[in-house]
């Protein structure tokens, strides 16, 4: 099997995790069970996703020049994630997440700090390893403009590009018909797309249900990829997951569907332990998992 090379273009976090069998309401003040901090960041968990999964992964990104800069990179080092495209921004802060786990969900306030300094000028110096690249993988933690930046270069040297629309934001209609493939969630699919939308666009989204599996659409037909049964320690990275997986399966020019049921197989795995990036599975265990489940034929 040919070890594909993806690029991601995104965010670099630093989570810092409350675990709390009650949220709080306005006002009040709650006692929670646990804390931690765990490398974090679209992008990153992304990143490191598909690297597990055997991707030669470069990670395009910025961190802060404060203590959780240098962790944040280092531990993408240790993933295998190439980080020479990852440079420090001078008195400005690493990206942070703040996540509040509660009943087998989650709440997230992120601070972008030095993922905002990923702007097309920076992103510009590594265009070797963008258009080298079998697969790059977006997510919306970064500038916008950057984003459609990409989009332009990816589709004047014939990338692939896949953007997960994640935080929800909007883009312009000629930068959506550059991406290769759109993976929403359902409330960012309901927010950024109207159910009468265009057919060439409708067709470059999948739509991720959690634990409904996802869902495509072939000549306006919409078409269910089933998820599987498991029980959730941590739901937090699922989606990274997913896409990390779906990026490498693209790379591999495996089928849409085939590639989706590899993506699901993947997030379902992963939800299995603590943290983003902490149940995130190598190919064998993918491999593995669906042979057992009878999803491998």
């Amino acid at each position: 099997m040919k070890k594909p090379t993806i690029t991601v273009i995104g965010s670099i976090n630093m989570d810092m995790v409350t675990t709390t069998d009650q949220v709080p309401d306005q006002g009040e003040t709650v006692l929670g069970k646990a804390f931690q901090t765990v490398h974090g960041g679209k992008g990153a968990n992304q990143a490191v996703a598909a690297a597990r999964l055997g991707a030669d992964v470069h990670m395009i990104g910025r961190v802060g020049d404060d203590p959780f800069g240098s962790v944040l990179k280092d531990g993408l080092e240790v993933e295998g994630v190439s980080t020479s495209c990852v440079e420090p921004v001078t008195h400005k802060s690493s990206g942070v997440a703040s996540i509040i786990l509660s009943n087998q969900d989650n709440r997230i306030i992120v601070t972008p700090g030095a993922n905002n300094d990923v702007t097309p000028e920076y992103v510009q110096q590594f265009l070797d390893v963008i258009t080298n690249s079998d697969v790059v993988l977006l997510q919306f933690e970064i500038p916008l403009k950057t984003v459609e930046y990409v989009l332009q270069l990816c589709e004047e040297h014939g990338v692939p590009v896949i953007v997960n629309p994640a935080p929800a934001q909007q883009l312009k209609l000629e930068s959506w018909l550059k991406a290769t493939c759109i993976t929403p969630n359902e409330s960012e699919k309901s927010q950024l797309f109207s159910d009468s939308i265009d057919s060439p666009l409708l067709e470059k989204l999948i739509v991720t249900k959690g634990n409904a599996g996802a869902v495509y659409y072939e000549r306006d037909k919409e078409i269910q990829v089933s998820s599987f049964d498991v029980s959730p320690v941590d739901t937090t990275g699922a989606g990274d997951t997913f896409n990390g997986a779906f990026a490498f399966a693209i790379a591999q020019s495996m089928p849409k569907q085939k590639a989706l049921l590899f993506a699901n197989a993947a997030a379902a795995l992963s939800v299995g332990k603590f943290g983003a990036q902490g149940g995130m599975p190598t190919l064998k265990e993918v491999e593995t998992f669906m042979t057992e489940r009878g999803a491998d034929k």
